[in-house]
């Protein structure tokens, strides 16, 4: 008890003194705080807390996270920074440009009518050496073909099944759960009617080259003659977008080479660009699916961010703002 008055005594006579008198009670705990904060304040200098202030930090971060993504825009490499290259750079290809395709925006889909007549160059020029081995006839139902036309072209390829009951195999039109047939049997004859060279699978050739489908276009279009200097091989062709500059396929893409069944002008620029969303569309078939999910969830989880923000606001401004006050008791005995 003794002890508990020696306290309150001394707390009621540290306030009451006339150093720690104020006229406003609330101004208490800024005064408090202004001369717990002078020393620092007046040692420091402008400079350093231009230096140490938030808005620096965030400024510098911010200039230097641009002036690194400005210099990979342009060199399209990270600066002091080599790459690992499995060939040498006089290996790599002209880079190809960027070219504005209809379906390469986040809330842009696929052309299916440039779909449908990608497959037909596809059918009518590519199929002769290069395969699609992991698109199945079922896969155009709805995207580029009904399901009778469909049916109609596989049925024209024949496939072989079995055994059947005598256990041998057996010649049967195909269906829509097969897959698009190769040109060759096997690797050895696909070398062996190209010179050698093995032409690639077109299932994910948009994926599987650098630059994707500017890379496919620029490829198709960029045949030229080689230029002063640059020796092509007997049987080679020159194209400054290929590794190398010397590709075994030739130019298989001339104007007026197919015909369109709904009347578009078969250029050679058209039939590349229709065949490159075709081949993209096979690479990712779920691309729109993809996109139209991904709209979904940035507004559901825009809107629970705001839900969330506002009931953290909610639940937590009383307990922020609060301010605690310490109403010393009045000594009546004086």
């Amino acid at each position: 008890m003794l002890s508990r008055q020696l306290g309150a005594g001394a707390l009621r006579n540290a306030v009451s003194a006339p150093s720690f008198r104020l006229k406003n009670p609330l101004a208490a705990p800024r005064a408090f705080a202004q001369v717990r904060n002078a020393s620092s304040a007046s040692s420091s200098s402008p400079l350093e807390s231009f230096l140490n202030s938030r808005i620096t930090l965030v400024s510098v971060s911010l200039f230097t996270a641009g002036s690194v993504a400005w210099y990979t825009h342009l060199y399209g490499s990270l600066p002091f920074i080599s790459q690992v290259h499995a060939s040498h750079a006089s290996d790599e290809g002209l880079h190809p440009p960027a070219y504005p395709w209809s379906h390469g925006g986040p809330l842009d889909t696929f052309d299916h009518a440039s779909i449908r007549r990608g497959y037909q160059v596809y059918r009518e020029v590519c199929a002769a050496c290069h395969s699609l081995d992991r698109i199945a006839w079922r896969n155009l139902v709805g995207v580029s073909h009904t399901t009778d036309e469909v049916k109609a072209m596989a049925e024209e390829i024949e496939y072989q099944d079995g055994p059947n009951d005598q256990g041998e195999m057996f010649m049967r039109p195909g269906k829509l759960a097969d897959y698009m047939p190769p040109p060759y049997a096997n690797e050895e004859a696909a070398r062996a009617g190209n010179a050698g060279a093995l032409p690639p699978d077109l299932s994910l050739i948009v994926k599987a080259r650098h630059g994707g489908p500017d890379y496919i276009f620029a490829l198709l279009t960029g045949y030229v003659d080689a230029p002063a200097g640059v020796e092509v091989r007997e049987g080679m062709n020159y194209n400054p977008f290929f590794p190398g500059g010397a590709i075994g396929m030739a130019r298989v893409l001339f104007d007026g080479l197919v015909e369109f069944e709904d009347g578009t002008p078969a250029t050679t620029s058209q039939m590349a660009k229709d065949v490159v969303t075709f081949l993209h569309w096979s690479a990712e078939p779920e691309l729109d699916e993809r996109k139209k999910n991904g709209i979904k969830a940035v507004i559901l989880f825009s809107a629970l961010t705001l839900i969330s923000l506002y009931v953290k606001r909610f639940k937590w401004t009383p307990l922020k703002n609060r301010k605690i006050l310490y109403d010393p008791p009045v000594d009546k005995t004086h």
